[in-house]
């Protein structure tokens, strides 16, 4: 759920929050459950979960605790969400337009790709923008086409690159290695603290170098040169030129 805190600093540097927020989420995996849990936790309304069947619209709010239930205790399908949350909308993929993902389709303030590569096309980023989604933070890798990539630097809305908004997995791979190195396990609210660092730092790094390249709204270029640089600093203190 890494991308949560990401999105909350790019909408944090432009004076907004998700406070409130209608979010729109992929996926019913782990980063998916844990984005919308996360979500909640800081005040904003996740709507939408799918998996490879179809999708859940549930305008009161995700249930979490049906969805940890059918997804982490049943190991269900989401055909079992809509019969414990009769008020929840269930769409199955037989009913997308070929080439659609409906989850995209839904009203939101920001969105959260977390399900697989290619999931968001320029015809998802279309019916996102239009219906006024401001923010758009991948929870996966590459989720989103390289055409709907393009839709959303052009519309300058707070777009985080997986690259950057997903690296929270990574991260906490690192913190937990950091405990096994030091032979001493960390409290939860330790991990999710560094976590939340690891996450503002990305944003602040990539943002930083988006501004000195005169596009402050694209944290592509930004987190791309950022790690470049990165990794050009390494190779140059190892002697390579």
């Amino acid at each position: 759920y890494g991308c949560v805190y990401f999105a909350q600093n790019m909408l944090a540097a432009r004076k907004d929050s998700l406070e409130g927020a209608v979010c729109a989420v992929s996926g019913s995996g782990n980063v998916a459950i844990y984005t919308v849990e996360k979500l909640q936790q800081i005040g904003a309304k996740p709507v939408t979960v799918s998996d490879s069947g179809g999708m859940i619209h549930h305008p009161a709010g995700i249930n979490l605790g049906v969805l940890k239930q059918v997804k982490e205790e049943e190991r269900g399908r989401l055909t079992r969400y809509k019969e414990l949350c009769p008020d929840a909308t269930y769409i199955p993929v037989s009913e997308y337009p070929k080439g659609r993902n409906m989850v995209w389709s839904i009203p939101c303030k920001a969105a959260f790709p977390s399900a697989t590569q290619n999931e968001l096309n320029a015809e998802d980023a279309k019916d996102l923008l239009k219906n006024g989604c401001v923010c758009v933070a991948e929870g996966a890798n590459m989720p989103s086409t390289q055409a709907a990539v393009d839709l959303f630097l052009d519309a300058k809305i707070a777009y985080g690159p997986g690259k950057a908004a997903n690296a929270g997995g990574v991260a906490v791979s690192q913190l937990e290695m950091a405990q096994n190195a030091a032979m001493k396990p960390w409290t939860f609210e330790t991990v999710d603290t560094e976590l939340k660092g690891i996450m503002k730092n990305i944003f602040e790094s990539s943002h930083a170098t988006a501004c000195e390249f005169g596009e402050d709204h694209n944290l592509v270029l930004g987190a791309n040169i950022t790690a470049f640089r990165k990794v050009s600093h390494s190779m140059r203190d190892l002697g390579m030129y």
